[in-house]
């Protein structure tokens, strides 16, 4: 991918697939360090990905206890021309558990998604807020379309690997 025109595309495309995604799929380890997936609406603000999770989520104990933690972002394999080629972004994370005081701006994210009342109702629960910065970012978008990304697009870098001989 050389052409400037091309890969703007690509960044753009990238861009509007973040912005179209409302869940993630956060993989942690669990106790025993075994591998553990579940999903969660997220919030981002610059290049941090918010997660909001009950302390009876299993998902809540391990952000709890580590210090990082896998993202995943994929589309709709329904709608993907080539399933080995499903349109997916995944980051390499730091974890942080932040007080929602002081954190207004992504409550206010989590309410556009689903409404102030819910949000509301979560913020009386045993709801706790968690900051993912993505370190490390890859994204996919067909065969030989991947680019190391940061999660708002500002790192967009084509990886090129040489082909079997």
């Amino acid at each position: 991918m050389t052409a400037d025109a091309e890969f703007e595309k690509a960044r753009a495309g990238y861009r509007e697939f973040i912005a179209g995604r409302k869940t993630v799929v956060i993989a942690t380890k669990d106790a025993d360090g075994e591998p553990f997936q579940s999903i969660a609406p997220f919030v981002h603000r610059g290049d941090d990905v918010y997660v909001y999770v009950s302390e009876i989520a299993e998902h809540y104990r391990y952000l709890a206890a580590g210090a990082t933690a896998r993202l995943l972002l994929h589309a709709d394999e329904a709608s993907s021309n080539n399933i080995f080629g499903v349109e997916r972004a995944s980051f390499v994370c730091d974890v942080e558990q932040v007080p929602e005081e002081g954190n207004d701006e992504v409550f206010a994210g989590f309410a556009d998604m689903s409404n102030e009342k819910m949000v509301q109702v979560l913020r009386g629960l045993d709801f706790h807020l968690f900051r993912l910065t993505p370190t490390d970012g890859r994204y996919v978008v067909g065969f030989g379309k991947a680019f190391d990304v940061s999660f708002d697009g500002s790192r967009f870098d084509h990886v090129v690997i040489d082909k079997k001989a």
